[in-house]
């Protein structure tokens, strides 16, 4: 493996291991980064190994994951009855408690649900429940990302093993 191949190697499997950690956490966009880690693997092996069609699944589960996490959110505040605010009140505590550890993801988009209901001048009863739905729907969404972005490496390595170069003898 010359240098430069060493060196995309590296960058593609940091993308990746930053793109999962992106799965869950709001602030960073897991599935591109999966995506963009595993296009720079298949590009190390000059597509040898992994192809275009693979690529090209790849690139559809990224597009599904992408839609299935923006419509889970959706979803989920809209069945509850959430508001704009509280969608957006979620998101934002989601980020602000991905500060905070584990605690912090899990309180996080829940507080900040309720506050933007209280912002939109809803009762807290409303905010609670409200707050619960965009809570739900942003988990879900969460978790839609993260099994997506495992099947999107797992159909790479599948790839990636199935096409073994044959050992030359020496």
């Amino acid at each position: 493996m010359e240098s430069t191949d060493l060196l995309i190697t590296i960058l593609g499997v940091g993308l990746v291991l930053v793109g999962l950690a992106g799965a869950v956490l709001p602030a960073l966009p897991g599935l591109p980064f999966v995506f963009g880690g595993l296009w720079a693997l298949a590009f190390a092996t000059d597509y040898a190994r992994v192809g275009m069609f693979t690529l090209g699944v790849l690139a559809v589960l990224l597009v599904v994951g992408l839609l299935l996490d923006f419509v889970a959110g959706s979803l989920g505040a809209k069945k509850f009855g959430a508001s704009p605010q509280a969608v957006a009140g979620s998101l934002v505590g989601a980020f602000v408690g991905a500060f905070f550890g584990l605690p912090g993801l899990v309180l996080g988009p829940f507080i900040g649900a309720v506050a933007g209901e209280l912002k939109a001048q809803r009762t807290v009863g409303q905010a609670t429940v409200s707050g619960i739905g965009a809570w739900i729907g942003l988990m879900l969404g969460i978790v839609a990302k993260l099994v997506i972005a495992l099947v999107m490496i797992g159909v790479f390595a599948f790839d990636f093993f199935i096409n073994v170069a044959p050992a030359t003898a020496t």
